[in-house]
């Protein structure tokens, strides 16, 4: 099995270079299973929208996965009960909406697709190690594909150890710069700290660099506003052994607006 993982789509650049790039990359890889992380994926770089979510499943992504800016558009709250599709962190507390993991069916059989979230730096929800633990017992025989949007190198490091050889994948999101440090773990579990995001190229994290700048400065409120100009594509393209699950290659992907692309 092969699966495309999408890094944190930012705002309409971000959906934009998505639309751009995600037919040539099926074309030129052809995944069966395609995942974005769309929580920030507003137009706002800010939660996702009815709206928005039809498009990228339109456009091809099979399954969105969330973080910690899940809620931040409330109409989230009329639709996420009914999307079998969008996964938001499944260490959320007991009643949240919305579900922790789902199964996506393809043409090389069906896999899991899990969304946990960090607890360093971010909020204090149930514990990811125990909650994967659980979800993985309903789980078993399939190939697991992790979104583990956390905020430190470490935890993810940690969780990524914790479930070598049990799940197929984990793969770090959230920080929206692609990490350097893939690889397969002893056991056969794939890894890579942060996939990168998909938005604009010369920003901070997607936003415009000015107003960060003057946070950092002057360490008074301002506004963040989803930057402009160049943009990115960061992804990462896994195989999954067909009987086992378990990972047999990664490879990073990362386009920049100033680079060509070659079919």
């Amino acid at each position: 099995m092969r699966v495309l993982m999408i890094g944190d789509i930012v705002g309409r650049p971000g959906l934009s270079t998505l639309y751009h790039f995600l037919p040539r990359l099926k074309r030129s890889f052809q995944p069966d299973v395609v995942v974005a992380n769309g929580e920030n994926a507003a137009d706002d770089g800010r939660g996702i929208t009815r709206g928005i979510a039809r498009e990228m499943f339109g456009a091809g992504v099979d399954c969105i996965t969330l973080g910690n800016h899940a809620w931040d558009k409330r109409e989230i709250f009329d639709f996420i009960d009914q999307e079998a599709r969008m996964v938001r962190p499944a260490n959320f507390p007991e009643g949240t909406p919305g579900q922790g993991y789902t199964v996506i069916p393809s043409p090389r059989g069906e896999l899991a697709v899990v969304n946990l979230m960090g607890r360093s730096f971010l909020s204090t929800l149930d514990c990811p190690f125990r909650e994967a633990d659980a979800i993985l017992r309903t789980l078993k025989g399939k190939p697991v594909l992790v979104d583990f949007h956390a905020e430190t190198t470490s935890e993810k490091q940690a969780l990524a150890w914790y479930l070598d050889g049990r799940v197929s994948a984990v793969i770090g999101t959230h920080t929206h710069v692609q990490t350097g440090d893939e690889r397969i773990l002893p056991q056969g579990t794939a890894y890579l700290s942060d996939v990168g995001m998909v938005g604009p190229y010369d920003s901070i994290l997607g936003m415009e660099k000015e107003s960060v700048v003057k946070r950092f400065v002057t360490q008074l409120p301002v506004r963040f506003e989803v930057s402009g100009g160049r943009t990115q594509f960061n992804a990462v393209l896994l195989d999954f052994h067909r009987t086992s699950g378990l990972a047999e290659n990664i490879q990073r992907i990362r386009i920049d607006d100033d680079q060509p692309w070659f079919d």
